[in-house]
Formats: C-alpha cells, sequence, structure tokens
C-alpha cells in the first residue's frame, strides 16, 4: 500500500511573461510581496512557449516524452498545419493532478485557463471556446467542466470577453474574468490545487518589448490583480506559488523564414480566388513558425540536407537542429520538425510566405489563430497604414450586430511592428520567467521540468 499523503491546498497563478526585470516601481504590491518569498530562476527551456512550459510543469517531463513541442506543429496523416488545439489528450504523459488522485482520492483540482484543458481529467475546469455560427460569425464563450459551470460564470461575470483575451481589443478586461471566475470556482468547490492563468502581460510585452515606461499601465493592472488574487488566497491559507513560463525580450528583426524557402522551390500554394494557400501536404519543406522557433518539414533526407545547408547561410538563426542534435533540448519527438530553428537574440521567425501581398490569404488579416499556418502576434495590432481604421472596426462591428456578415480585416502585415518575443534560450537572466513560494531553496536557478517537483514539495509540505 502506497503511504497515505496529506495535501495543502495549494494555488499555482501562471503571470505570463513575468520576468524580475518586470518588478519595481510599477509593480509596487509584486516587489514586497517576492521580497516576503523566495524565488527561484527557471531556466528557458526549448521551446519557451505557453503550450509546452505549462506541460513540462504539470507533467515533470520534457517535450519529447509529452509530446508538446510548440504551440503548434504539423499533423502528417491530415497534412495540415495545426495550431492551439485544446484536447488534454494531445499531452502524452500522467499530470501532477492524476499522481495525486493515486494517493488521494480525495484530491480535487482547479484547472482556469492553462491550456489543454478541454476533456481534462481536472474536476473543475474553464478555457475559451468561441462559438462559430454557419454565417461566419465568431461569438465570445467558453467551455467548462462540469458544464453547468459555464453558466454559472457567466450570469454572474458576464460572458467571457473574448475580444478582450486576445487580438487588438486584448486588456486587462479577459484576466480580471479569469480572476474572478477562479476566486468563484474555489469559493463554491474548495479544490485541493487551482492552476490560474494570467495572460495580461503577454499582450504589451510582445507590442512594445520590455519597455517599462510604455508598458507602465499594464504593469499597475496586473499588480492590482495580483493583490487581489493573493489576498484572497491568503485568507484561506493557501499554499501560494507564483510562476512564469518564459520572459520576453526586445525584438526587431523578423524572419521570414517560408519566403526562404519558397524562394528555393521548396514551398507550394495553391490559388484561390485572389489569394495564395500554403499547401504543405504538396510542399518539399516547410515551416511552422512559433515565435522564435520554426520547426522544418521536409519531404526526404535530400530536401532536409538542401535545407539545413541553405540556412547555415541565414542571417539570425542560431540553431540549426536535426533529429539527433534536438535530443541535447528534449525536443526531439515525432511531432518535431525534421529541422527545429531557433532565432539569435533580436531575432523572431513569421508565418509569411506569399512573396507579394496582394496575394496574401484572406485569413491573414484577421485574427485567425486556428487557420494561419504559424503564429501571428500582428494580430494584436491594427493597421496603422490604414486611416481610420478604428471607426472601420466600428462599422463592421455595428454590421455584425445588426446580423450581416462581416470580415474584421484590420490586422497589419508588418512585422516590424512586434517588438517582443520569445521561446529561444536566452543567457540574460533578468529576462528567465520565475518560481517564488514561502519554502527556502538552496539552489538560485532550477530547469524547468523540475518545477514539478517544487509543486509537489509544496502541496505535501505542512510547513
Amino acid at each position: 500500500m502506497p503511504k497515505q499523503i496529506t495535501f495543502q491546498k495549494t494555488v499555482v497563478i501562471d503571470v505570463v511573461g513575468l520576468s524580475s526585470f518586470l518588478v519595481g516601481e510599477f509593480t509596487p504590491f509584486l516587489k514586497q510581496y517576492l521580497q516576503k518569498k523566495h524565488t527561484l530562476f527557471i531556466k528557458p527551456m526549448l521551446p519557451a512557449l505557453t503550450t509546452s512550459s505549462q506541460s513540462t510543469y504539470l507533467t515533470g517531463k520534457w517535450p519529447n516524452e509529452h509530446g508538446i513541442v510548440g504551440n503548434g506543429w504539423y499533423d502528417h496523416e491530415d497534412a495540415e498545419i495545426k495550431f492551439w488545439k485544446q484536447s488534454n489528450h494531445l499531452v502524452e504523459a500522467e499530470k501532477i493532478w492524476e499522481r495525486a488522485k493515486k494517493l488521494d482520492p480525495n484530491f480535487t483540482c482547479s484547472k482556469m485557463f492553462w491550456w489543454y484543458n478541454m476533456y481534462s481529467s481536472a474536476d473543475y475546469s474553464v478555457t475559451p471556446r468561441p462559438q462559430y455560427h454557419a454565417d461566419g460569425v465568431k461569438a465570445p464563450d467558453c467551455y467548462s467542466n462540469p458544464p453547468e459551470l459555464r453558466d454559472e460564470l457567466q450570469k454572474k461575470l458576464g460572458s467571457f470577453p473574448l475580444f478582450n483575451f486576445w487580438g487588438p481589443n486584448a486588456n486587462i478586461k479577459s484576466t480580471k474574468w479569469i480572476a474572478d471566475a477562479s476566486i468563484y470556482v474555489d469559493k463554491k468547490y474548495d479544490p485541493t490545487l487551482t492552476l490560474v492563468y494570467l495572460p495580461h502581460l503577454d499582450y504589451c510585452l510582445q507590442k512594445y518589448g520590455p519597455n517599462l515606461l510604455k508598458i507602465k499601465k499594464e504593469l499597475l493592472e496586473i499588480d492590482s490583480i495580483l493583490k487581489d488574487l493573493i489576498e484572497y488566497y491568503e485568507n484561506k491559507n493557501t499554499k501560494i506559488i507564483l510562476l512564469s513560463e518564459y520572459g520576453i525580450t526586445p525584438v526587431s528583426h523578423p524572419i521570414h523564414i517560408n519566403r526562404i524557402l519558397r524562394k528555393e522551390g521548396l514551398v507550394n500554394v495553391r490559388k484561390e480566388r485572389w489569394y495564395e494557400l500554403l499547401d504543405p501536404g504538396a510542399s518539399s519543406a516547410f515551416a511552422v513558425s512559433d515565435h522564435q522557433v520554426a520547426h522544418i518539414y521536409c519531404k526526404d533526407s535530400k530536401t532536409k540536407n538542401r535545407v539545413t545547408n541553405l540556412l547555415q547561410n541565414i542571417d539570425g538563426i542560431a540553431l540549426v537542429l536535426d533529429k539527433n542534435s534536438q535530443k541535447k533540448y528534449h525536443i526531439n519527438h515525432k511531432r518535431s520538425g525534421d529541422i527545429v530553428l531557433v532565432a539569435d537574440p533580436k531575432f523572431w521567425f513569421t508565418y509569411y510566405y506569399w512573396l507579394d501581398d496582394k496575394n496574401a490569404p484572406d485569413y491573414a488579416r484577421l485574427v485567425d489563430i486556428h487557420r494561419k499556418p504559424g503564429y501571428d502576434p500582428c494580430e494584436m495590432f491594427m493597421d496603422p497604414k490604414k486611416l481610420g481604421i478604428r471607426l472601420r472596426a466600428g462599422f463592421k462591428l455595428l454590421r455584425k450586430k445588426l446580423g450581416f456578415r462581416y470580415l474584421m480585416d484590420v490586422i497589419p502585415l508588418d512585422a516590424n511592428l512586434v517588438k517582443g518575443s520569445h521561446g529561444a534560450i536566452h543567457e540574460q537572466r533578468e529576462f528567465y520567467p520565475i518560481f517564488s513560494s514561502q519554502s527556502q531553496y538552496s539552489e538560485k536557478e532550477i530547469s524547468a521540468n523540475k518545477v514539478y517537483d517544487l509543486i509537489w514539495d509544496q502541496m505535501t509540505s505542512k510547513i
């Protein structure tokens, strides 16, 4: 019989993009709070991305074991690039709450907006899930387990503010909703472990980079949310862990990796109406770009050798990893690219594959995270080159409310607008993600897979 363990009520608050560089004058509560706790640096993993980092934290495994090699990858069977899928079945390893339940059947877990939240074995969960209507309308909504929790939360807090969660209008409203929903769930169910995802800093940091004066307002806003949330859990005698998945560093040079491959005759496109669509199944090689990491999938070994030689001479690429060299970084998996690229500091990878903007697909100018064959941080901007863009967007919104079809085609195609990124392994500790708790540690820095152990230690320690 396994030894009986008594679990302590614990909350893990994930403040996206938080690094020690940001803690200071504009985060007065957080600065004072962290001074009373013990904070470790988390050495950035590869890739230092949302879904990969969260999966490593919750399983204690690297991407080569849990399979989450990025926010998206190429599905060889469907011959499609798939981004931001939500099924928890994609994570190929036991989660921390599953281990705990084996030792204590009364253990419960609340998973509030951490990724891969649909069909999870967590007891209570909420995650973004828009309604996609037959007429093309995308309506704000969320998904929950149990299902009735969704209705309860939206009755109390209003509809989940999807368009404030991502896109040009992303702001504190979505983070506030998540924080309030987390408290509601805690009051109703009193879970043993709560996982809370606060995305607010992700937006401003990618738009402006870690420029403290430009993001002052956002820092003060997240500081206020953290104050309310932490004080609530302190009053409930809850063990509090504060952490982040990555820090965001300044960038100024986009690399259009698919355009490079296309000019070599390796990327194929399919023409529909006036625009071009990337055709991965027909391409000899193509890239799935994801911030400062890109997975390149090749048709055969000859093509892979050709692409490898080509990429050695591209400015801004720090690492060119084949399947064998991926082992060093624990990213070698059936889902990873035949080649994985990691950008130099100041550089990041776009998904752009068209050579002329007039041939860009219709989704390029939309917030469309699932159809784009790569990550697009330009979705946080409205095109500054279009006069009256906000007035135009307001008119389109009015058309939507009146029941007309519309396209909110306001997203720019200028990758130079983006000033912050992440995903690569960098050496500046001030931009490392952090881990903070009440426990004392001898080390100052841990690897990402050790976060799992520290969460487990918090839950099982009576101190």
